[in-house]
């Protein structure tokens, strides 16, 4: 049976339907999955180890037999923990086939078939009996099923089921409880995420809509990397909040719910953001936690254990709101059985139903794209750049998506702006570059081609190289010499060792004392399929590396030339230069606007001396993960070899590294 798959289509700028074998989906989920991220956190799973020793002494001091429930098992690490410790039976939920086949194998390999079940469905599917899929209820439960969100992946509804349905009353759980956190702050680069800010453009201001500026936005939780937000970046309005907890121990409702917390004011600003993660207590007495903390909560930020799969959460607050140092708020936290969101109102008021876009801008535009649109010396490069270019009979043509970039033009005295937002003397064209003709142009030629560029459907850096197709489709309606912003684009790399995002592609091997190599080779297998030959995309600003390359352009793309019909084609070598373990290559694309001005969407400024890169907070730059990593000593003698290959006829670029000594 065939699948279809979207996929970005940088010679079109569309996201094809492609169709691929049955496999393709499956390898696609393993290869992409976080499990080996969850497997190499030692912090969760040494805690969750101890609850449930805990939870199990509890139950056999009561002398009772342990009947484990394990709802997500994965790949059934909980439950073979269970059974050490000492439980009699584990029955082992795992609604995905392929995980649930893992654990299978997992369970087997380690010795504990005749003590696990695994039963591969939905928790909610499960049936209690002498026919069911569980012949009594459990009295210890098991879960793992928490995302960043906490609620995110349907943890409360999938409770609620298990105590009406699955677990005796009064069972022990593990985690035995939750609670959600949060802290209201000020941020300027937080909130540039989420509305459209003025802007100066040669000394006239730019003002957003009103319908954009009095828009509560879109309700969606932003996770990060919090720990990557330095504290001099947010100013705290008031206290480090315990909104509220959901004991794990007694029967859950999923039904919607409002908690509150009051306190005055710590001082005066602008109530813009909230920020907020949770932990889990392992145990009723609380002395066994989990915590999400951000790692600038810690004494010593470097002891903060690291994960992906939980990060932490930004919330932006409907309506920025000023207050004052002593002021009484309250802060709302209101959830429904999924999402949370927050508020800042009196506790007399009634809380607010969940945020809704109204203006459409929140759900054409990502919470990176609004801030790179607020970035004021990114705007003052392309205006400068526009500056140079723009005369008062130019005729301009903007190609990227959302974009203010036409609208700089006319600011700065075109004669003619169109495909732009809609403004006096600028002009919407509803069409595709290919499918503009002299007509739509009154007869005109353009004389100024713009673009950042930026496509929503563009996944990886290189995916924006449509703006170069746009240029050759409209090759005849170019006037002679006609300006070309950005002139040409460069594809950069250099070779990096991660601080922790190397987790995500690393093998196990052995977790807790248990072999999960089953699950090593199913992940390997599937990026063999093909993922293993593909760059990913990263938000590399939240996830530190070290160069140990100098950074190197590999590639440049004339867009005042045409696409060409025969593939591109460089290789080379990059010579080690800094001692470290090189994980893979990062990739990223640099901008030309014009002969002075150059615009990068990767490295912001010069690798330190150390190898510290800072990379931009609007875009995702391109990672290729070599297969094992490789120990450099530093002295040039081992080298990166590359090899890309860009095909016009698809628009993408094929790639291939080697790692070797001289």
């Amino acid at each position: 049976m065939k699948t279809f798959c979207g996929r970005a289509n940088p010679a079109t700028g569309a996201l094809d339907w492609v169709e691929e074998s049955e496999e393709y989906d499956y390898h696609q989920e393993i290869a992409r999955s976080c499990y080996a991220d969850m497997l190499h956190d030692h912090d969760r799973n040494e805690k969750y180890y101890q609850g449930i020793r805990a939870a199990v002494s509890r139950v056999k001091a009561r002398g009772e037999k342990v009947i484990v429930l394990d709802i997500g098992t994965g790949t059934g690490l909980l439950s073979m923990m269970a059974v050490t410790a000492g439980a009699d039976y584990c029955y082992a939920v795992e609604v995905f086939k392929p995980m649930a086949d893992a654990a299978f194998r997992i369970v087997k390999k380690n010795g504990f078939s005749d003590k696990i079940k695994i039963i591969n469905k939905h928790s909610t599917e499960v049936t209690v009996g002498i026919d069911g899929d569980m012949e009594t209820r459990a009295n210890v439960l098991v879960t793992e099923l928490f995302d960043t969100e906490l609620i995110g992946e349907g943890a409360l509804p999938s409770y609620e089921h298990a105590h009406l349905n699955l677990v005796q009353a009064g069972c022990e759980a593990v985690p035995h409880r939750a609670t959600v956190y949060a802290q209201l702050v000020e941020s300027e680069q937080l909130w540039s995420w989420a509305q459209l800010q003025p802007m100066e453009v040669d000394g006239r201001k730019l003002l957003p809509p009103p319908a954009v500026s009095h828009c509560a936005g879109a309700h969606s939780v932003c996770d990060i990397q919090l720990s990557q937000v330095p504290p001099h970046r947010f100013t705290p309005l008031g206290p480090l909040c315990t909104m509220f907890s959901v004991d794990f121990s007694k029967p859950v409702s999923s039904a919607p719910q409002s908690h509150s917390s009051s306190f005055p004011a710590q001082s005066s600003g602008r109530a813009q953001v909230v920020l907020s993660w949770w932990d889990i207590d392992m145990d009723p007495s609380g002395s066994i936690v989990c915590s999400m903390a951000p790692s600038w909560t810690y004494p010593d930020p470097q002891s903060a254990p690291w994960r992906d799969h939980w990060m932490q959460s930004v919330y932006f607050l409907p309506v920025e709101r000023r207050v004052a140092e002593g002021e009484e708020l309250s802060l709302t936290v209101s959830h429904d059985d999924y999402s949370l969101w927050y508020s800042l109102q009196p506790d007399s008021e009634a809380p607010p139903c969940r945020p809704c876009c109204v203006c459409q801008a929140h759900l054409v535009w990502t919470r990176t794209r609004f801030g790179e649109l607020n970035d004021r010396q990114r705007t003052q490069s392309y205006v400068r750049a526009l500056r140079s270019v723009i005369k008062p009979d130019s005729v301009c043509l903007g190609v990227s998506d959302g974009s203010l970039l036409p609208i700089f033009a006319h600011m700065l005295g075109a004669k003619k702006v169109l495909n732009a937002n809609s403004m006096r003397g600028v002009q919407i064209l509803g069409i595709r570059p290919d499918q503009l003709s002299s007509t739509d142009l009154a007869g005109e030629q353009i004389s100024v081609l713009i673009g950042e560029p930026y496509f929503s459907t563009s996944l990886l850096p290189w995916h924006s190289l449509y703006f170069w197709y746009c240029r050759t489709a409209l090759v005849r309606l170019l006037a002679p010499n006609a300006t070309i912003l950005p002139c040409s684009a460069t594809l950069c790399m250099v070779a990096v060792e991660f601080q922790d995002l190397w987790r995500i592609r690393a093998p196990c091997g052995t977790c807790e004392g248990f072999d999960v190599g089953p699950m090593d080779e199913m992940v390997q297998q599937s990026l063999d399929f093909r993922e293993s030959h593909e760059a990913e995309p990263q938000p590399l600003w939240e996830y530190p590396c070290r160069a140990l390359t100098q950074p190197r352009a590999v590639m440049t793309f004339d867009f005042l030339q045409c696409v060409p019909e025969q593939p591109i084609r460089c290789q080379g070598s990059l010579p080690f230069t800094r001692r470290g373990r090189c994980h893979g290559v990062a990739l990223w694309m640099e901008y030309q606007l014009n002969d002075d001005i150059k615009v990068s969407m990767g490295l912001t400024r010069p690798v330190s001396e150390e190898g510290a890169c800072e990379w931009s907070l609007h875009r995702k730059q391109g990672v290729y993960f070599f297969r094992s990593p490789w120990e450099s000593s530093g002295d040039g003698r081992a080298s990166v070899s590359y090899s890309f290959t860009f095909e016009p006829s698809i628009g993408d670029i094929k790639m291939d590294f080697t790692v070797a000594s001289q």
